[in-house]
């Protein structure tokens, strides 16, 4: 992708809040935002195209980021939210990334740490509730007593962890629910501890 002009970057800025909106703007409102006139913003918007970052799928409000612009500017824009964790794939395939959110400087995160999705309510007890967002520093080892991203059976759990002689105890969170707490060898095929739980956030 080409460099950009202050003009080109700020009106490629407009474009993507708006987009992120889910309100894509029309020629017309582009012009109106940058007090230009049509020609000129049909001009603006070209030089975006030919440079990479937008593309168009046609129609009055058809403007959308490119592919190729996305992919540089998440990997640019903070910590991953991953939705989902599976056995033999990568943590952080293209796929399994729903968003990216900048809180690595708030946190205090690895430049390695994500954000994992929180799905069911065995850690309610622990203030972790379905859908809510924990921080997590890879890690194949964590200390007994810790919250932890443990991948049994091919999904992502979070569960405390205590460390026993010749097994791990995976401790839920939930009285009210009777949820027992599971017992695994570490050397269990199915059995990856994928890191330590540093915080857990809520989107309100």
């Amino acid at each position: 992708m080409g460099p950009l002009t202050h003009k080109q970057q700020r009106m490629l800025k407009f474009i993507e809040g708006r987009l992120r909106e889910n309100n894509p703007p029309s020629q017309r409102e582009i012009a109106a935002h940058f007090g230009l006139a049509q020609n000129a913003a049909y001009q603006l918007i070209g030089y975006l195209k030919k440079k990479g970052y937008l593309t168009s799928s046609g129609g009055h409000r058809g403007l959308r980021l490119s592919g190729e612009y996305l992919k540089s500017s998440r990997h640019t824009q903070g910590v991953p939210i991953v939705g989902r964790v599976a056995a033999g794939d990568p943590i952080l395939a293209e796929e399994n990334v729903e968003d990216y959110v900048n809180i690595k400087e708030l946190l205090g995160l690895s430049d390695n740490a994500f954000l994992l999705r929180v799905s069911g309510d065995s850690m309610v007890d622990e203030g972790i509730m379905d859908g809510d967002l924990v921080a997590v520093e890879p890690a194949g080892e964590v200390e007994s007593g810790r919250l932890a991203v443990v991948l049994l059976d091919d999904e992502a759990t979070v569960k405390r962890l205590y460390i026993r002689k010749n097994r791990i105890a995976l401790k839920p969170a939930n009285k009210a629910a009777g949820y027992k707490t599971r017992y695994v060898k570490p050397t269990e095929k199915d059995v990856r501890i994928v890191g330590r739980v540093t915080a857990c956030m809520r989107r309100v």
